[in-house]
């Protein structure tokens, strides 16, 4: 027996025979069907006419269509629930929404990268398999030589050399390798009045002049004469000695002059060095004037208490003196290190020295 399709049409038109009187086993022999076929088709299209079918077939497409444009529009509203459950602030971010909204929620790329807030062209991107294996080397070397150098100053000398031009570079590598440094932070104090320094137009114009104490391994205790010039934040000399009376700082200051000439005005405190006849005889004599702070207002000599700071920070709190002799290499040697290589963060990453040079040829 040759297997023949029937339309649904047709299949109404058979049960319509049986309807109308016509026994079943003749018409599935008229037909070529089986019994069981015929009983199926009965189940399914009982009762139905051909122009029934037809509107049943119509809102089956109608259906279809529907569903075609609200389909969409639900699985976008689910995706958006799916995806902006947590912000999305990096590109990274948005890349992995839109995979899993193309993954796992079947969506179109344009759809996904529409939903997740990202180009196409950032989510197809693929970055760059760059090494930071030298700047990481170079970076723990610097921090080693420089131990209290954070991460501003470490990029300054990162990108004098040329290996990294992004701060952002810089921070993240210093991060990842755990070079950061802690800082014990100072409790505040009470506000009070606030003293107006005159600042400084000029190189050579404006020192200032500090003692700073430390001691060698077997206990004996040194001093530090510190002089900065104020402009260009340049040290011109680090006196350093177990006794340093007034004489001893005309002598330097003395033999600066003949250097480095003359300056108007040297900022100092009130201690017995500077306060003695030993200076002031000398002021008097080159026509200097001494600008001594308040007492107990340290503040007012705040050039030379901020490297008095540095200087601490960086040297004298790192290295361990086997005499007095051995500190005054250690620190003559941190000096030149200061004015000519250190940048400073004032002087816009510049060193005092490269600094004063630019200085003074606009002068």
């Amino acid at each position: 027996m040759v297997r023949k399709r029937y339309t649904e049409e047709q299949i109404i038109a058979v049960l319509n025979e049986a309807e109308a009187g016509a026994k079943t086993g003749e018409l599935c022999r008229k037909h070529g069907v089986s019994d069981a076929t015929f009983y199926k088709w009965k189940a399914k299209y009982a009762g139905l006419t051909v122009s029934e079918l037809k509107r049943l077939r119509s809102l089956e497409d109608e259906n279809r269509r529907l569903k075609q444009i609200v389909a969409p529009q639900a699985l976008e509203n689910w995706a958006l629930k799916e995806l902006l459950a947590k912000k999305l602030l990096k590109p990274k971010a948005r890349r992995m929404a839109a995979s899993y909204a193309i993954e796992g929620l079947g969506l179109s790329e344009r759809r996904a990268c529409l939903l997740a807030g990202v180009t196409p062209s950032v989510y197809r991107y693929e970055p760059k398999q760059g090494s930071d294996d030298d700047l990481r080397q170079r970076m723990r070397d610097l921090a080693g030589q420089r131990k209290r150098f954070g991460s501003p100053r470490l990029h300054i000398m990162l990108k004098r050399e040329g290996l990294v031009v992004n701060h952002k570079r810089t921070e993240r590598i210093y991060r990842e390798e755990g070079l950061a440094l802690r800082r014990k932070r100072r409790r505040k104090g009470a506000a009070g009045a606030r003293v107006t320094i005159p600042a400084a137009e000029r190189p050579n114009q404006k020192w200032s002049m500090d003692f700073v104490t430390d001691s060698t391994v077997t206990g004996r205790h040194f001093r530090a004469l510190t002089i900065v010039d104020d402009y260009s934040r340049e040290c011109p000399a680090i006196e350093v000695d177990t006794s340093l009376g007034g004489v001893r700082v005309v002598g330097v200051l003395d033999r600066l002059a003949e250097i480095r000439g003359l300056h108007e005005v040297i900022t100092v405190d009130n201690g017995p060095e500077f306060a003695g006849k030993a200076l002031d005889e000398w002021a008097s004599r080159r026509g200097i004037k001494l600008n001594f702070i308040r007492p107990g207002r340290s503040v007012e000599n705040a050039f030379a208490e901020s490297f008095n700071g540095r200087l601490r920070d960086e040297c004298l709190n790192t290295n361990w003196f086997m005499s007095v002799t051995h500190a005054q290499e250690i620190i003559e040697s941190w000096r030149q290190d200061y004015n000519e290589v250190r940048p400073h963060g004032s002087l816009k990453g510049k060193s005092p020295k490269e600094y004063a040079e630019a200085a003074a040829a606009l002068y």
